[in-house]
């Protein structure tokens, strides 16, 4: 049975028939789903969801229906006009409508189009941020965002545009030299391209980089490698997996900084 723990005295916002929550889930672990996530997922009458979404969180809303409109590279998905339609449609029909996204709906969600949309179509929105991948994912993976030894500037980028090629509109140029720490979204099958061009740009091609798959789930598995390298090791990585490539020398700390490493082998020994 799902636990259905109360949630502390608080304003909690009620979200009223026709309008739309665009809400992020987080990167996966449901321990790292917010408050007000939660709170909508309590209230909600209908559930648009994508593909990064895990059933445990889906199951905090037993009274909700839930529909999968999922886009994954390389797999048939629904189109992102049919997904907007589809919350227009159902925020007029006079239901309480979440849009669930893995992450935060405003990075490499697609959460802005959406807003964009419905504000189009005069359906009343809120938006309630999420823990993105960039953050969390590496946070679990041992390697800080941020420090101050290493760098003091980090880039978000996106390994595919609408059609899964890497995005023609990067300045890979700028980003090399631009930004000491990258971490590149949905990368992993242009692992080789993306290599290729931070090379030739100016990296060294013996910077650590790491390959995290799955961050912040049990199933989380991370590949330290370097540019030379990540071609290659990118070939390990689960291919439905979603993946962030890490570039910067903040990868190093990984070796001091692992702590789920830490956390597991407790566990291990006990059993």
């Amino acid at each position: 049975m799902t636990q259905m723990f109360p949630l502390p005295a608080h304003g909690w916002p009620v979200l009223q028939p026709g309008w739309v929550w665009l809400v992020g889930a987080g990167p996966g672990d449901p321990g790292l789903l917010t408050l007000h996530a939660l709170n909508a997922l309590r209230q909600a009458d209908v559930i648009v969801h994508d593909a990064l979404v895990p059933d445990e969180i889906l199951a905090w809303a037993p009274q909700a229906r839930l529909e999968d409109m999922g886009k994954r590279a390389g797999k048939t998905s629904a189109r992102q006009d049919d997904i907007c339609h589809r919350l227009i449609d159902l925020a007029r029909a006079g239901q309480r409508v979440l849009r669930l996204k893995g992450g935060d709906p405003y990075v490499f969600g697609r959460g802005g189009e959406e807003a964009q949309a419905l504000i189009a179509a005069h359906v009343p929105v809120r938006v309630v941020p999420g823990i993105t991948a960039g953050i969390g994912g590496l946070a679990a993976a041992g390697i800080p965002a941020t420090h101050r030894d290493f760098n003091q500037s980090v880039s978000f980028v996106t390994g595919h545009d609408h059609s899964g090629a890497l995005p023609a509109s990067l300045d890979w140029r700028a980003i090399a030299q631009g930004s000491q720490m990258l971490v590149i979204y949905m990368g992993l099958r242009h692992a080789e391209k993306i290599a290729a061009q931070l090379i030739g740009a100016g990296r060294a091609a013996s910077e650590p980089c790491a390959i995290i798959a799955n961050a912040t789930r049990p199933d989380q598995q991370v590949i330290e490698t370097t540019l030379t390298h990540l071609a290659r090791d990118a070939a390990n990585a689960p291919a439905s997996a979603p993946v962030l490539l890490v570039v910067g020398e903040n990868v190093r700390l990984r070796a001091e900084l692992d702590w789920a490493s830490q956390v597991a082998a407790p566990m291990m020994a006990a059993e």
